[in-house]
Protein backbone atom coordinates (compact mmCIF):
# COMPACT_ATOMS: atom_id res chain seq x y z
CA UNK A 1 0.00 0.00 0.00
CA UNK A 2 1.44 3.54 -1.07
CA UNK A 3 2.27 5.74 1.92
CA UNK A 4 -0.94 7.89 2.41
CA UNK A 5 -1.84 11.37 3.75
CA UNK A 6 -4.66 11.20 6.82
CA UNK A 7 -6.89 13.56 8.76
CA UNK A 8 -8.99 12.18 11.31
CA UNK A 9 -11.82 14.53 12.81
CA UNK A 10 -12.90 13.08 15.96
CA UNK A 11 -9.39 11.94 17.34
CA UNK A 12 -10.08 11.25 20.60
CA UNK A 13 -13.76 9.19 20.59
CA UNK A 14 -13.70 5.61 20.45
CA UNK A 15 -13.44 5.19 16.50
CA UNK A 16 -10.60 7.96 16.54
CA UNK A 17 -8.40 6.16 18.90
CA UNK A 18 -8.96 3.51 17.28
CA UNK A 19 -8.29 4.49 13.87
CA UNK A 20 -4.89 6.01 15.38
CA UNK A 21 -4.25 2.73 17.22
CA UNK A 22 -3.95 1.14 13.18
CA UNK A 23 -1.85 4.39 12.19
CA UNK A 24 0.32 3.96 15.11
CA UNK A 25 1.07 0.34 14.04
CA UNK A 26 1.81 1.50 10.13
CA UNK A 27 3.84 4.10 10.51
CA UNK A 28 5.84 3.88 7.22
CA UNK A 29 1.96 4.09 5.27
CA UNK A 30 0.02 7.20 6.95
CA UNK A 31 1.12 10.88 7.14
CA UNK A 32 -1.20 13.00 9.91
CA UNK A 33 -2.27 15.82 8.63
CA UNK A 34 -4.69 17.09 10.67
CA UNK A 35 -6.28 15.67 13.81
CA UNK A 36 -9.23 17.39 15.76
CA UNK A 37 -11.40 16.90 19.31
CA UNK A 38 -14.06 19.07 20.69
CA UNK A 39 -12.61 19.80 23.89
CA UNK A 40 -10.26 17.36 25.31
CA UNK A 41 -6.80 19.35 24.62
CA UNK A 42 -5.08 16.84 26.66
CA UNK A 43 -5.88 13.84 24.47
CA UNK A 44 -5.52 15.74 21.15
CA UNK A 45 -2.13 16.81 22.50
CA UNK A 46 -1.18 13.42 22.87
CA UNK A 47 -1.92 12.06 19.63
CA UNK A 48 -0.89 15.22 17.77
CA UNK A 49 2.87 14.40 19.23
CA UNK A 50 2.16 10.77 18.62
CA UNK A 51 1.92 11.03 14.82
CA UNK A 52 3.59 14.21 14.33
CA UNK A 53 0.21 15.46 13.28
CA UNK A 54 0.73 18.93 11.35
CA UNK A 55 -1.93 20.15 12.42
CA UNK A 56 -4.37 20.00 15.55
CA UNK A 57 -7.71 21.95 15.74
CA UNK A 58 -9.89 22.14 18.70
CA UNK A 59 -13.52 22.94 18.47
CA UNK A 60 -14.20 24.57 21.78
CA UNK A 61 -12.86 28.11 21.18
CA UNK A 62 -12.29 28.22 24.85
CA UNK A 63 -9.60 25.50 24.74
CA UNK A 64 -7.17 27.10 22.32
CA UNK A 65 -5.03 28.41 25.00
CA UNK A 66 -4.51 25.41 26.47
CA UNK A 67 -3.83 23.19 23.21
CA UNK A 68 -1.80 26.19 21.80
CA UNK A 69 0.36 25.46 25.54
CA UNK A 70 0.12 21.72 25.54
CA UNK A 71 1.54 21.44 22.24
CA UNK A 72 4.34 24.53 22.25
CA UNK A 73 7.76 23.72 20.96
CA UNK A 74 6.38 20.67 18.91
CA UNK A 75 6.08 22.70 15.73
CA UNK A 76 2.17 21.52 15.14
CA UNK A 77 -0.17 23.84 13.81
CA UNK A 78 -2.84 24.65 16.51
CA UNK A 79 -6.48 26.23 15.68
CA UNK A 80 -10.18 26.29 16.85
CA UNK A 81 -13.51 26.46 15.95
CA UNK A 82 -15.95 25.70 13.52
CA UNK A 83 -14.36 27.10 10.70
CA UNK A 84 -11.11 25.83 11.61
CA UNK A 85 -12.38 22.49 11.05
CA UNK A 86 -13.46 23.04 7.86
CA UNK A 87 -10.53 24.83 6.74
CA UNK A 88 -8.73 21.45 8.34
CA UNK A 89 -10.89 19.05 5.96
CA UNK A 90 -10.01 21.43 3.31
CA UNK A 91 -6.39 20.55 3.23
CA UNK A 92 -6.83 17.66 0.94
CA UNK A 93 -5.92 14.60 3.03
CA UNK A 94 -5.74 11.56 0.68
CA UNK A 95 -8.08 10.25 3.62
CA UNK A 96 -10.36 11.60 6.10
CA UNK A 97 -12.10 9.55 9.09
CA UNK A 98 -14.87 11.63 9.56
CA UNK A 99 -15.82 10.64 13.20
CA UNK A 100 -17.62 13.82 14.95
CA UNK A 101 -20.39 13.01 16.45
CA UNK A 102 -23.71 14.70 15.02
CA UNK A 103 -24.04 16.96 12.72
CA UNK A 104 -21.42 18.82 14.13
CA UNK A 105 -19.40 16.72 11.58
CA UNK A 106 -21.30 17.47 8.52
CA UNK A 107 -19.54 20.51 7.54
CA UNK A 108 -16.00 19.46 7.87
CA UNK A 109 -17.26 16.17 6.13
CA UNK A 110 -18.76 18.19 2.81
CA UNK A 111 -15.42 20.00 2.94
CA UNK A 112 -13.66 16.68 2.81
CA UNK A 113 -15.77 15.49 0.41
CA UNK A 114 -15.68 18.58 -2.36
CA UNK A 115 -11.07 17.73 -1.97
CA UNK A 116 -12.51 14.77 -4.11
CA UNK A 117 -10.36 12.23 -1.64
CA UNK A 118 -11.26 9.58 0.27
CA UNK A 119 -13.91 10.10 3.06
CA UNK A 120 -14.23 7.44 5.58
CA UNK A 121 -17.61 7.96 7.20
CA UNK A 122 -18.28 7.12 10.71
CA UNK A 123 -20.52 10.15 11.56
CA UNK A 124 -24.27 8.31 10.18
CA UNK A 125 -25.84 11.96 11.25
CA UNK A 126 -24.15 13.32 8.53
CA UNK A 127 -25.22 10.83 5.91
CA UNK A 128 -29.23 10.73 7.56
CA UNK A 129 -29.82 14.70 7.91
CA UNK A 130 -27.68 15.62 4.35
CA UNK A 131 -27.68 11.97 2.60
CA UNK A 132 -29.15 13.44 -0.97
CA UNK A 133 -26.33 16.89 -0.74
CA UNK A 134 -23.83 14.36 0.49
CA UNK A 135 -23.74 11.86 -2.49
CA UNK A 136 -24.18 14.76 -4.72
CA UNK A 137 -20.78 16.50 -3.60
CA UNK A 138 -19.28 13.45 -3.83
CA UNK A 139 -20.43 12.48 -7.66
CA UNK A 140 -19.68 15.80 -8.19
CA UNK A 141 -15.90 16.45 -7.28
CA UNK A 142 -15.15 12.53 -8.11
CA UNK A 143 -14.37 11.28 -4.19
CA UNK A 144 -14.62 8.24 -2.44
CA UNK A 145 -17.27 8.00 0.04
CA UNK A 146 -16.84 4.95 2.52
CA UNK A 147 -18.48 3.60 5.81
CA UNK A 148 -16.85 2.34 8.62
CA UNK A 149 -20.19 1.58 10.58
CA UNK A 150 -19.64 -2.43 10.74
CA UNK A 151 -22.60 -2.98 9.16
CA UNK A 152 -22.53 -0.97 6.01
CA UNK A 153 -18.55 -2.07 5.66
CA UNK A 154 -19.92 -5.61 6.03
CA UNK A 155 -22.40 -4.45 3.08
CA UNK A 156 -19.92 -3.09 0.71
CA UNK A 157 -17.29 -6.06 1.35
CA UNK A 158 -20.51 -8.68 -0.14
CA UNK A 159 -22.06 -6.09 -2.72
CA UNK A 160 -21.75 -6.86 -6.20
CA UNK A 161 -20.77 -3.72 -7.45
CA UNK A 162 -20.66 -4.72 -11.17
CA UNK A 163 -23.85 -6.43 -10.35
CA UNK A 164 -26.56 -3.99 -8.52
CA UNK A 165 -29.99 -5.32 -10.11
CA UNK A 166 -29.16 -8.55 -8.93
CA UNK A 167 -29.25 -7.82 -5.26
CA UNK A 168 -32.99 -8.62 -3.67
CA UNK A 169 -32.10 -7.14 -0.48
CA UNK A 170 -30.03 -6.36 2.46
CA UNK A 171 -30.43 -6.95 5.84
CA UNK A 172 -28.65 -4.99 8.61
CA UNK A 173 -27.82 -6.91 11.65
CA UNK A 174 -28.28 -5.41 15.30
CA UNK A 175 -27.05 -6.80 18.65
CA UNK A 176 -30.97 -5.76 19.95
CA UNK A 177 -28.45 -3.76 22.66
CA UNK A 178 -28.09 -4.20 26.54
CA UNK A 179 -32.22 -4.33 26.87
CA UNK A 180 -32.97 -7.29 23.98
CA UNK A 181 -34.60 -9.22 26.56
CA UNK A 182 -36.08 -6.11 28.70
CA UNK A 183 -40.07 -6.32 29.33
CA UNK A 184 -42.24 -2.95 28.63
CA UNK A 185 -42.22 -2.48 32.71
CA UNK A 186 -38.56 -3.24 33.13
CA UNK A 187 -37.45 -0.55 30.01
CA UNK A 188 -39.25 2.27 31.76
CA UNK A 189 -36.25 1.60 34.99
CA UNK A 190 -33.42 1.94 32.25
CA UNK A 191 -30.92 4.10 33.61
CA UNK A 192 -28.11 5.95 31.60
CA UNK A 193 -25.60 3.93 34.14
CA UNK A 194 -27.44 0.93 32.30
CA UNK A 195 -27.70 2.32 28.62
CA UNK A 196 -24.19 3.12 28.15
CA UNK A 197 -22.57 -0.62 28.99
CA UNK A 198 -22.98 -2.19 25.32
CA UNK A 199 -23.17 -6.01 25.77
CA UNK A 200 -20.11 -6.03 22.36
CA UNK A 201 -18.85 -2.95 21.05
CA UNK A 202 -17.22 -0.56 22.66
CA UNK A 203 -18.72 2.69 22.23
CA UNK A 204 -19.29 6.01 22.85
CA UNK A 205 -22.43 7.30 25.13
CA UNK A 206 -24.43 8.57 22.40
CA UNK A 207 -24.15 5.74 20.39
CA UNK A 208 -24.53 3.20 22.89
CA UNK A 209 -27.98 4.78 24.02
CA UNK A 210 -29.23 4.86 20.55
CA UNK A 211 -27.63 1.05 20.61
CA UNK A 212 -29.95 0.61 23.18
CA UNK A 213 -32.84 2.22 21.93
CA UNK A 214 -32.48 0.84 18.15
CA UNK A 215 -32.54 4.03 16.59
CA UNK A 216 -28.50 3.13 15.91
CA UNK A 217 -30.29 0.93 13.45
CA UNK A 218 -32.67 3.08 12.16
CA UNK A 219 -30.17 5.51 11.39
CA UNK A 220 -28.04 2.88 9.11
CA UNK A 221 -31.64 2.18 7.24
CA UNK A 222 -31.92 5.40 6.45
CA UNK A 223 -27.56 5.44 6.06
CA UNK A 224 -28.14 2.14 3.37
CA UNK A 225 -30.88 3.69 1.52
CA UNK A 226 -28.57 6.88 0.37
CA UNK A 227 -25.09 4.36 0.71
CA UNK A 228 -26.75 1.24 -1.81
CA UNK A 229 -29.65 3.38 -3.53
CA UNK A 230 -32.50 0.38 -1.84
CA UNK A 231 -35.92 1.78 -0.81
CA UNK A 232 -37.28 0.71 2.27
CA UNK A 233 -38.90 -2.18 1.33
CA UNK A 234 -35.33 -3.84 0.23
CA UNK A 235 -33.78 -3.22 3.63
CA UNK A 236 -34.09 -5.31 6.28
CA UNK A 237 -33.27 -5.47 10.08
CA UNK A 238 -32.75 -8.69 12.00
CA UNK A 239 -31.13 -9.11 15.63
CA UNK A 240 -28.10 -11.24 16.28
CA UNK A 241 -26.92 -11.09 19.62
CA UNK A 242 -23.10 -12.35 19.16
CA UNK A 243 -22.62 -9.45 16.79
CA UNK A 244 -20.32 -11.88 14.80
CA UNK A 245 -22.29 -11.32 11.44
CA UNK A 246 -22.10 -7.76 10.81
CA UNK A 247 -24.34 -7.92 7.84
CA UNK A 248 -25.85 -9.31 4.61
CA UNK A 249 -26.58 -9.27 0.86
CA UNK A 250 -29.52 -11.19 -0.53
CA UNK A 251 -28.90 -12.01 -4.30
CA UNK A 252 -31.93 -13.00 -6.28
CA UNK A 253 -30.80 -16.34 -7.02
CA UNK A 254 -30.92 -16.80 -3.30
CA UNK A 255 -27.42 -16.39 -2.18
CA UNK A 256 -26.54 -14.73 1.30
CA UNK A 257 -23.11 -13.42 0.95
CA UNK A 258 -22.66 -12.63 4.66
CA UNK A 259 -19.35 -10.76 6.47
CA UNK A 260 -18.07 -12.43 9.99
CA UNK A 261 -15.44 -11.16 12.32
CA UNK A 262 -14.77 -10.67 15.73
CA UNK A 263 -16.61 -7.51 17.32
CA UNK A 264 -13.95 -4.84 17.46
CA UNK A 265 -14.28 -1.72 14.97
CA UNK A 266 -11.14 -2.15 13.75
CA UNK A 267 -11.68 -4.30 11.13
CA UNK A 268 -13.94 -2.11 9.29
CA UNK A 269 -11.66 0.92 9.99
CA UNK A 270 -8.81 -1.06 8.66
CA UNK A 271 -10.80 -2.02 5.68
CA UNK A 272 -11.50 1.55 5.11
CA UNK A 273 -7.82 3.20 5.80
CA UNK A 274 -6.39 0.04 2.93
CA UNK A 275 -8.72 0.05 0.49
CA UNK A 276 -9.08 -1.35 -2.62
CA UNK A 277 -6.08 -3.51 -0.47
CA UNK A 278 -5.81 -5.22 3.06
CA UNK A 279 -4.21 -4.20 6.31
CA UNK A 280 -3.45 -6.93 8.65
CA UNK A 281 -4.48 -5.65 12.52
CA UNK A 282 -3.98 -6.75 15.86
CA UNK A 283 -8.17 -7.81 16.30
CA UNK A 284 -8.75 -11.51 17.14
CA UNK A 285 -9.31 -13.99 15.32
CA UNK A 286 -13.04 -15.27 15.19
CA UNK A 287 -13.25 -18.80 16.45
CA UNK A 288 -16.64 -20.28 15.62
CA UNK A 289 -16.10 -23.64 17.26
CA UNK A 290 -15.99 -21.16 20.41
CA UNK A 291 -18.60 -18.69 19.53
CA UNK A 292 -20.95 -22.32 19.61
CA UNK A 293 -24.06 -21.06 18.32
CA UNK A 294 -25.77 -17.80 16.35
CA UNK A 295 -28.97 -16.26 17.23
CA UNK A 296 -31.30 -14.74 15.29
CA UNK A 297 -34.96 -12.89 15.50
CA UNK A 298 -36.92 -10.30 14.50
CA UNK A 299 -36.46 -6.10 16.09
CA UNK A 300 -39.83 -5.92 18.25
CA UNK A 301 -41.32 -2.93 17.32
CA UNK A 302 -43.34 -2.22 19.90
CA UNK A 303 -40.52 -2.20 22.88
CA UNK A 304 -38.75 -0.42 20.34
CA UNK A 305 -40.61 2.15 18.30
CA UNK A 306 -37.38 4.46 17.09
CA UNK A 307 -36.53 1.44 14.58
CA UNK A 308 -40.49 2.30 13.01
CA UNK A 309 -39.75 6.13 13.55
CA UNK A 310 -36.52 6.50 11.31
CA UNK A 311 -38.40 4.49 8.56
CA UNK A 312 -41.25 6.78 8.12
CA UNK A 313 -38.65 9.54 8.43
CA UNK A 314 -36.62 7.79 5.27
CA UNK A 315 -39.96 7.13 3.34
CA UNK A 316 -41.32 11.03 3.81
CA UNK A 317 -38.13 12.30 2.91
CA UNK A 318 -36.73 16.07 2.44
CA UNK A 319 -35.96 17.11 6.18
CA UNK A 320 -38.16 14.47 7.98
CA UNK A 321 -34.68 12.74 8.03
CA UNK A 322 -32.41 16.24 9.82
CA UNK A 323 -35.67 16.15 11.73
CA UNK A 324 -35.42 13.28 13.23
CA UNK A 325 -31.88 12.76 13.95
CA UNK A 326 -31.70 16.38 16.08
CA UNK A 327 -34.81 15.10 18.25
CA UNK A 328 -32.98 12.21 18.93
CA UNK A 329 -29.73 13.67 19.78
CA UNK A 330 -31.48 16.01 22.16
CA UNK A 331 -33.47 13.56 23.53
CA UNK A 332 -30.77 11.36 24.11
CA UNK A 333 -28.81 14.03 25.71
CA UNK A 334 -31.58 14.67 28.27
CA UNK A 335 -31.76 10.89 29.31
CA UNK A 336 -27.75 10.99 29.77
CA UNK A 337 -28.45 14.14 31.89
CA UNK A 338 -30.96 12.21 33.52
CA UNK A 339 -33.76 14.49 32.88
CA UNK A 340 -36.07 12.21 31.25
CA UNK A 341 -36.56 8.61 31.23
CA UNK A 342 -35.73 6.15 28.70
CA UNK A 343 -38.65 5.00 27.33
CA UNK A 344 -39.27 8.81 26.80
CA UNK A 345 -36.07 9.00 23.78
CA UNK A 346 -38.79 7.62 21.22
CA UNK A 347 -41.48 9.29 22.35
CA UNK A 348 -40.11 12.65 22.32
CA UNK A 349 -38.69 12.33 18.49
CA UNK A 350 -42.22 11.01 17.63
CA UNK A 351 -44.07 13.79 19.13
CA UNK A 352 -41.15 16.46 17.27
CA UNK A 353 -41.66 14.71 13.80
CA UNK A 354 -45.07 15.13 14.27
CA UNK A 355 -45.09 18.88 15.01
CA UNK A 356 -42.67 19.90 12.63
CA UNK A 357 -42.62 20.38 9.16
CA UNK A 358 -40.06 21.84 6.78
CA UNK A 359 -39.41 22.22 2.94
CA UNK A 360 -36.27 19.54 1.62
CA UNK A 361 -33.28 21.40 2.28
CA UNK A 362 -31.27 22.45 -0.86
CA UNK A 363 -27.98 23.23 1.02
CA UNK A 364 -26.00 22.51 4.04
CA UNK A 365 -26.75 25.67 5.45
CA UNK A 366 -30.63 24.72 4.94
CA UNK A 367 -29.92 21.45 6.68
CA UNK A 368 -28.53 23.22 9.70
CA UNK A 369 -31.30 25.39 10.00
CA UNK A 370 -33.80 22.69 9.97
CA UNK A 371 -31.28 20.97 12.63
CA UNK A 372 -31.42 23.82 14.95
CA UNK A 373 -35.28 24.59 14.77
CA UNK A 374 -35.86 20.84 15.64
CA UNK A 375 -33.36 20.81 18.17
CA UNK A 376 -35.56 24.13 19.70
CA UNK A 377 -38.78 22.49 19.52
CA UNK A 378 -37.14 19.12 21.24
CA UNK A 379 -35.57 21.64 24.16
CA UNK A 380 -39.34 23.10 24.51
CA UNK A 381 -41.20 19.92 24.49
CA UNK A 382 -39.08 18.10 27.02
CA UNK A 383 -39.26 21.32 29.36
CA UNK A 384 -42.89 21.62 29.21
CA UNK A 385 -43.88 18.03 28.70
CA UNK A 386 -41.44 15.55 29.77
CA UNK A 387 -39.92 17.59 32.52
Amino acid sequence: MSRRTISVFGATGSIGESTLDLVRRNPDQFEVLALTAHSNVHALAQAARATQAKRAVIADEAHLTDLKAALAGTGVEVAAGREALVEAASLGADWTMAAIVGCAGLAPAMAALKTGKTLALANKESLVSAGDLMMSAAKTAGATLLTVDSEHNAIFQCMDATAPKAVRRIILTASGGPFREFGANAMATVTPDMAVKHPNWDMGAKISVDSATMMNKGLEVIEAHHLFGLPSDRIDVLVHPQSVIHSMVEYVDGSVLAQLGTPDMRTPIAHALAWPERMETPVASLNLAQVGRLDFEEPDPVRFPALRLARVAMEAGGAAPAILNAANEIAVAAFLDRRVGFTAIAAIVERVMERYEAAPPASIEEVLAVDSEARRISAALIESEFA
